[in-house]
C-alpha cells in the first residue's frame, strides 16, 4: 500500500474516518509514523489519541499492533472499527481457542490491519510465533506512562514492551499517555528511542472544568456527597473511592436517599460490572461509584461532574479521573473531598508494594537455585514467600531486564474437561496406543459431577510420556468435539542464559531492595504532593498545570480559590493510642505461634 504525502493526510482522514479536520497534535504524529519514525503523543483523556495510530494503521503495509490493559476499551474501539468495516480485532482472555486460532491466521494471511491485545499476551509461545510471521508496521502502547519504571503507575509487564519492540525489529512505536510527566516522557523516549523532535504534547489546561477541594471531616463525608448530588443535581456523575467496599457502601446509602446509583469495582462479577457499566453508558444508571478500576476507555460525553469521596493517590491520576468530565466542551463540576485520614490508606498500599529485606533475599535466592530450566506459579511462590504477586512479578520482570533470566513463555497447568460423549465412545474413535495413553489421562484426574480437573504435569509424571503429548492429545479431542476444556493454573517459565548466572543472590537481592525502596520513597512523595494540593489556597487549575511543568498566565477564575471559597488544609486524622484492649487483641493470635507471625 502507497505512504500518502503529507498533504493527503486529511483526504485519507475523510476516507476512513469521515472526519475533515484533525484535532489539536493529531497531524504531526500520524505524519511522522508515515513518514517511518516513532513517535511519543501526551495527550489529555478524550483528545483523540486513538486516531493516531487508527489511521496510519490503514496507510501503512502490515500489521498495526495495539497494546491496551483495558478488555472495554479493545471491546470498544474494534466494535466501533468494524462499524466503518475496517478490518480489527481483540485477543484477549475472553477469546475461545478457535476464535484465536481464527485471529493468527488473519495476522499471517495479512488480512487483518489492526489488532489490539493486553500487555501480558506477550508471554504467550503461541502467540510470539504468530508475530514472527507477521509483518508489523506499528506498535501502538496506550497507557505508555506504565513503562516507566518512576512513573505513578509502572506495571512490570509494560517493561517487556521494549525489549520486545527491538528483538521484532519493529520499526515504528507510537507510545501514547494522558498523564506523563517531563521526567517521564524522558523515560518512554529512552526506552522506545523515540527523537525529542517526535515528543507531541498538547495543553493538559481543560478551561471547562470547575475544580474544588473541599475539606471534610471523615464522619461528615458522606453526609456532604449526598448533599451536594441531591441539591446540585449535576448528573451524570461519577465518585471515586479508594476501597471496593466502600463504593458499594456509599451507593447503597446514595440509593436509599432516593439517588440513581450504582457500585462498580473490579472484585464484582463480570456481568454484575458490565451492567453497571451499561447503564451508566445508556443514561439508566446517573451516578456510578466505583474505584479507578472504572473510566479508561470510557467514552462519555457529557458527564457534568466528578466527585473524589477519597483523595486521589496521585495528581497523575487525579488529571485523568477529572479529565473524565465535560468532554463535551460543556461546563463540569470536579469537587475533592479532602480529608487527611485517607493518607494511612494509601500509604500502606505504596508500603505493601516493598518486600521487606529478609522475603527478597528468600525469593531471589529461591529463583537463582532453580537450575537451567524451570517454571513457577506466582500465587503459589507468592505463599511460599510471603511476597504479593505483584512484586514477584515486578522482580522476575528486572531479573529479564538485567538478562539474569530470561522467559520462555507460559502455560497452563491444569485443566477442566468435560465430556460431550460418553467416554467409551470417545475412546473408540483412537487408535489402541493413544486409547491407552487416553485411558491414562483420564483415570489422572479428579473427578466432580461435571469436570474431571486434569493436572497435566502429575499425569506427565505418572503415565512416563511428556506434558506437551497429552496436551496435543487434549487439543485432538477437543478438535474433534469430544470434549470442551477450560485452563486454570498458570505457570510461568524461565531459563538462566548459560545455564547459571555468575550474580550472587544476596548482591541481586541487595540491588533490587534498593530499587524497591527508591521507588517506595518516590510514592510517597507524590501522596504529600495531593495533601499539598488539597490544602494550597492559590489557584487550583493553575497548581496543577505546574504540576505537569506547564504555565497558566492568569488564574483560570473558575476553580473554588479563585471564586471566594480558598480551601484550606485537610482536618488532620484523630490520634488514637493502642489500648490495653487492643494489646489483649494482639497477644491472641501471638500466642498462637503462627508460621507467619
Amino acid at each position: 500500500m502507497t505512504t500518502p504525502l503529507p498533504e493527503n493526510l486529511e483526504a485519507a482522514l475523510f476516507r476512513w474516518f469521515g472526519h475533515r479536520d484533525f484535532r489539536p497534535g493529531q497531524k504531526p504524529v500520524v505524519q511522522a509514523l508515515v513518514e517511518g519514525r516513532s513517535a511519543l503523543a501526551i495527550f489529555p483523556t478524550g483528545a483523540g489519541k486513538s486516531l493516531c495510530y487508527q489511521l496510519p494503521a490503514m496507510l501503512l503495509e502490515g500489521l498495526t499492533l495495539v497494546v491496551s490493559p483495558l478488555i472495554a476499551l479493545m471491546k470498544d474501539q474494534v466494535m466501533s472499527l468494524r462499524a466503518r468495516e475496517l478490518p480489527a480485532a481483540r485477543l484477549d482472555s475472553t477469546r475461545s481457542e478457535g476464535e484465536i486460532a481464527e485471529i493468527y491466521e488473519a495476522m499471517s494471511s495479512g488480512h487483518l490491519k489492526l489488532l489490539y491485545v493486553a500487555p501480558e499476551r506477550f508471554v504467550s509461545e503461541g502467540f510470539l510465533a504468530s508475530l514472527k510471521r507477521t509483518k508489523i508496521s506499528l506498535l501502538a502502547i496506550d497507557e505508555a506512562h506504565c513503562i516507566s519504571e518512576w512513573g505513578h503507575n509502572f506495571r512490570p509487564e509494560y517493561l517487556r514492551l521494549a525489549t520486545l519492540s527491538k528483538k521484532f525489529r519493529i520499526r515504528r512505536v507510537l507510545a501514547l499517555s494522558a498523564t506523563a510527566t517531563p521526567a517521564v516522557a524522558k523515560d518512554i523516549r529512552r526506552n522506545f528511542r523515540i527523537l525529542t523532535r517526535d515528543h507531541y504534547q498538547t495543553s493538559f489546561h481543560r478551561p471547562n472544568l470547575a475544580i474544588h477541594i473541599t475539606p471534610v471531616e471523615p464522619s461528615h463525608r458522606l453526609e456532604l456527597l449526598t448533599q451536594r448530588l441531591l441539591t446540585e443535581k449535576r448528573f451524570p456523575a461519577i465518585v471515586y473511592c479508594t476501597l471496593q467496599h466502600t463504593t458499594e457502601s456509599v451507593a447503597a446509602h446514595l440509593k436509599k436517599c432516593g439517588l440513581n446509583a450504582r457500585a462498580y469495582h473490579a472484585g464484582l462479577a463480570d456481568d454484575v460490572r458490565a451492567a453497571a457499566q451499561d447503564d451508566f453508558m445508556t443514561g439508566c444508571c446517573e451516578i456510578i461509584v466505583a474505584t479507578i478500576a472504572f473510566g479508561m476507555g470510557i467514552d462519555k460525553a457529557n458527564i457534568r461532574s466528578v466527585y473524589h469521596y477519597n483523595l486521589p493517590k496521585t495528581l497523575e491520576n487525579y488529571q485523568q479521573e477529572i479529565g473524565r468530565a465535560g468532554r463535551d466542551g460543556l461546563p463540569a463540576h470536579c469537587e475533592m473531598l479532602a480529608c487527611a485520614e485517607d493518607l494511612t490508606v494509601l500509604q500502606n498500599f505504596t508500603l505493601g508494594n516493598t518486600p521487606d529485606e529478609q522475603s527478597l533475599r528468600h525469593l531471589v535466592d529461591h529463583l537463582l537455585r532453580q537450575g537451567r530450566e524451570f517454571d513457577l506459579s506466582l500465587h503459589e511462590l507468592s505463599r511460599s514467600t510471603d511476597v504479593r504477586p505483584l512484586v514477584i512479578e515486578t522482580v522476575l520482570t528486572y531479573l529479564e531486564k538485567e538478562k539474569i533470566l530470561e522467559a520462555t513463555g507460559t502455560f497452563y497447568s491444569v485443566f477442566r474437561i468435560a465430556f460431550r460423549h460418553p467416554e467409551e465412545k470417545i475412546l473408540a474413535g483412537h487408535p489402541s496406543d493413544r486409547q491407552r495413553l487416553l485411558r491414562g489421562i483420564f483415570s489422572s484426574g479428579k473427578r466432580g459431577r461435571l469436570w474431571l480437573t486434569l493436572d497435566v504435569a502429575a499425569a506427565a509424571k505418572v503415565l512416563g510420556v511428556s506434558s506437551r503429548r497429552i496436551l496435543k492429545t487434549l487439543d485432538i479431542l477437543e478438535e474433534a468435539g469430544d470434549i470442551d476444556k477450560k485452563p486454570a493454573g498458570i505457570r510461568h517459565g524461565f531459563r538462566l542464559p548459560g545455564g547459571a548466572t555468575t550474580r550472587h543472590p544476596k548482591e541481586v537481592a541487595d540491588w533490587l531492595r534498593d530499587i524497591f525502596l527508591r521507588r517506595e520513597a518516590q510514592d510517597l512523595e507524590r501522596l504529600e504532593t495531593v495533601v499539598g494540593f488539597a490544602g494550597n489556597p492559590d489557584c487550583s487549575t493553575r497548581q496543577l498545570l505546574k504540576y505537569f511543568h506547564e504555565t497558566l498566565s492568569s488564574p483560570c477564575g473558575h476553580c473554588g480559590n479563585c471564586t471566594g471559597s480558598p480551601t484550606r488544609p485537610p482536618p488532620p486524622p484523630p490520634g488514637r493510642g493502642i489500648s490495653f484492649e487492643d494489646l489483649k487483641n494482639l497477644q491472641t493470635p501471638r500466642s498462637e505461634q503462627h508460621a507467619a507471625l
